[in-house]
């Protein structure tokens, strides 16, 4: 389980934005929200980095 969509609730953070900066369609980011797709490990690297957090913290 990912807390991708806790953190950017916490932050105020579109799902938009984070595909943009991803450089991934809005679907793919949305999968990554709701589980129904895990990102790669590089992906997941990305993320934390943009959105300011520790990869482990987005596992938890």
């Amino acid at each position: 389980m990912n807390r991708i969509k806790e953190v950017l609730n916490d932050k105020g953070i579109k799902q938009t934005w984070l595909a943009n900066k991803l450089g991934k369609s809005y679907n793919v980011v949305n999968g990554y929200v709701t589980n129904k797709r895990q990102p790669s490990i590089e992906v997941l690297y990305e993320i934390a980095k943009l959105l300011q957090v520790d990869a482990k913290e987005l596992l938890n």
